[in-house]
Formats: structure tokens, C-alpha cells, sequence
């Protein structure tokens, strides 16, 4: 598997022909599923739809720390909790997965 079909979220129920095709202008690949960077900034504008004209702060800090957060805890169940194997995928090594995995407390 390469990283662009690594790219990919879930699959949505709306927007498929039968059969799970992609129906044209939905945004899904051939494949039903959407780019990860897509789901993302359909949630960067809801949080901004959210916040009704104030100005965030600290963004780049939030969005990258949850994304961080998410990306770890789904790749550590992928591989079993086995954080071996979860570095491998992650492309990291063993005690920088530890280390993040303590920082967002994901360790226990």
C-alpha cells in the first residue's frame, strides 16, 4: 500500500452509486473514500462556522496536537497495541512513539 491510498478516511453511506462508487462531484475517490486533508478542512470550517466571528488563537497547536493525538491511538490499535510495530508504520522510532504516547497520555 503507498501512502496516497494511505491517505484516505472511511467510506461515507451518502453520495455513493450502488455498487459504492463514487457518484461525480462529491468529493470521494474511485475508491468511495475521501482524502484525509479533505475531511480536515471540512472540520476546520465547522470550527470556524463555530467560533461565529471571533478570532482563535493557537491554532496551528490545537489541529496538529488532535490530529497527532488521533493519528497514534488509531495506528496503536492497528497494530494491536504493539508499539513496535505501530513505530514502523508510523515511520518513527520506537522511543519517539513512547515519548508521544506519554505526552498525550495514551500511554496507560
Amino acid at each position: 500500500m503507498n501512502n496516497r491510498q494511505i491517505e484516505t478516511s472511511g467510506k461515507r453511506d451518502n453520495g455513493q452509486r450502488a455498487g459504492g462508487e463514487a457518484a461525480p462531484g462529491d468529493g470521494l475517490g474511485a475508491n468511495g473514500c475521501r482524502p484525509v486533508k479533505v475531511c480536515i478542512e471540512a472540520e476546520l470550517e465547522r470550527y470556524f462556522a463555530m467560533l461565529d466571528g471571533q478570532t482563535p488563537a493557537a491554532l496551528h497547536k490545537l489541529v496538529i496536537g488532535e490530529a497527532e493525538q488521533a493519528l497514534l491511538a488509531c495506528v496503536l490499535r492497528h497494530a494491536g497495541g504493539n508499539q513496535s510495530r505501530a513505530a514502523q508504520y508510523l515511520g518513527i522510532n520506537s522511543g519517539t512513539l513512547r515519548k508521544k504516547l506519554r505526552e498525550y497520555g495514551l500511554d496507560g
